[in-house]
């Protein structure tokens, strides 16, 4: 699609977006409708034609739970942050991304991401226990030129979605929001601790319109301030508030350990975040990456199992709760197992090193010495590309975590080296870690892919195969 067709074509959507939400401000229930009638006019068989039917279902079950959420997500999100998360969101990173990635992988013969997630610096305002950045400080950062070269590269091969983490990614907050102004067509998503954000970046976000939050959390106030700092749970719950009165979409990102995943879990803390406004929870299990991780706080293949049924119960279609739960390594079922080296993310550190995966710290190019192209084209990401799925069951995902003689074969074969910004990893340190865990979790991971319904991919290898983002 050229320049100018797409450039047509964007305000073709974002025009039915707009008469769209006026509809929905006139009867709710029609402009729903209507809001489905134009994703199937534009997605097609993109989804199945079941899901749209689903959808129109639910809006026409005012009671229904997902209808419920969705009701108080249109009344409580500001006007523009809507509009520009369904054109962003929706039309260039759902549609015309798509669909300019699988010709990108075609024609370049690799992995293109849908997503990509950098650090704009290694910096952050809190000293949290166990975390590398309390010992590396400002040291490296990633010039506003460098990401918005990434960004402006990224977009020439379909790539409209980018997440921030770090460090603190809102240490840079000025550069985010400039880049959330110059690349208005594209959705933006930072992890943060939350504590620097206040009533001045909130006006920022609103304006801009293409940036969404996750918070971290560890739990309640006494876990999470013990490894966060005193006072740090009262101001993520007060910039929870501002978010709120300002009409933002923001969740949180939840690191689940052997110590905290039944808190976190848990009906209380649920209520808790949902009250103040999060729409959605990430959930991130333990990585014992770095040679001073913990892998004690590794759950037990029992937690583990927990989860499985607990996050599922949570987003059920009745029951559970008003929020968007997600397992990043329980659900790989619906991404077709392991999504890193390019297949549908990678990672950039606040070095310049193109990773696979936020959790892997290897690398064999630098995004100051290669253009972002030739880093997707890397020996790494061609041997992830080579051996995706790293496992045909989609509960053991991880090349590292449940397959760690997969992680260290390819490094070894492709020459990576350790990127790890404390100090370098062996990665026969680092796998030799996940051995025994990845023994104890297969009999339990094989047993839950037996005996539960799930979402079987329809491809088997994403080299010589259908490559669909989802």
């Amino acid at each position: 699609m050229g320049t100018l067709s797409h450039k047509a074509a964007r305000g073709a959507y974002g025009a039915a977006i707009d008469l769209a939400l006026r509809r929905i401000n006139r009867d709710r229930e029609k402009g729903m409708l209507q809001l489905v009638d134009l994703t199937e006019r534009y997605m097609g068989d993109h989804f199945e034609q079941k899901n749209y039917e689903a959808a129109r279902r639910m809006i026409q079950d005012p009671d229904q739970k997902w209808m419920k959420y969705i009701n108080r997500l249109l009344d409580e999100t500001d006007p523009h942050v809507l509009r520009q998360s369904a054109l962003n969101l929706g039309y260039e990173a759902g549609l015309y991304g798509t669909k300019t990635i699988r010709a990108m992988r075609e024609k370049y013969d690799c992995n293109i991401p849908w997503l990509i997630l950098m650090d704009p610096t290694s910096a952050c305002n809190l000293r949290c226990t166990g975390c590398w950045a309390a010992e590396y400080g400002n040291r490296l950062n990633l010039t506003y030129e460098e990401l918005d070269s990434i960004i402006t590269q990224g977009k020439e091969l379909g790539i409209y979605f980018y997440m921030y983490t770090g460090g603190e990614p809102l240490v840079r907050k000025a550069d985010i929001i400039k880049l959330c102004e110059k690349h208005n067509d594209c959705a933006f998503h930072a992890f943060t601790n939350g504590t620097l954000v206040d009533e001045a970046f909130c006006m920022e976000m609103k304006r801009a319109g293409n940036l969404s939050l996750s918070i971290s959390l560890e739990g309640f106030r006494e876990v999470n301030d013990l490894r966060r700092g005193e006072g740090v749970f009262e101001k993520v719950m007060h910039a929870m508030d501002l978010l709120k009165a300002h009409g933002q979409i923001f969740g949180t990102s939840v690191c689940y350990t052997s110590k905290n995943v039944e808190a976190v879990t848990s009906d209380e803390f649920l209520d808790l975040i949902i009250e103040k406004g999060c729409r959605f929870t990430w959930y991130f299990h333990y990585m014992p990456v770095g040679n001073d991780a913990a892998p004690e706080l590794m759950p037990t293949k029992e937690q583990r199992e927990y989860m499985y049924h607990r996050v599922r119960e949570i987003r059920g279609m009745e029951g559970g709760k008003s929020i968007y739960a997600m397992d990043f390594q329980n659900d790989g079922e619906f991404v077709g197992g392991c999504i890193a080296g390019g297949r549908n993310y990678c990672h950039i550190n606040p070095n310049g090193d193109v990773e696979p995966c936020v959790f892997i710290h290897y690398s064999g190019a630098n995004i100051r010495d290669v253009s972002l192209l030739d880093a997707l084209r890397q020996p790494l990401f061609e041997a992830y590309r080579d051996n995706q799925p790293f496992n045909e069951n989609h509960l053991r995902p991880c090349p590292m975590l449940e397959n760690p003689e997969i992680l260290e074969r390819l490094v070894k074969e492709t020459g990576a080296r350790s990127t790890d910004l404390q100090s370098p990893e062996e990665v026969e340190h680092l796998c030799g870690k996940c051995h025994a865990y990845a023994d104890a979790w297969k009999e339990s991971a094989d047993q839950l892919w037996k005996d539960n319904p799930h979402h079987k991919m329809n491809y088997s290898n994403y080299k010589n195969a259908d490559t669909s983002v989802k």
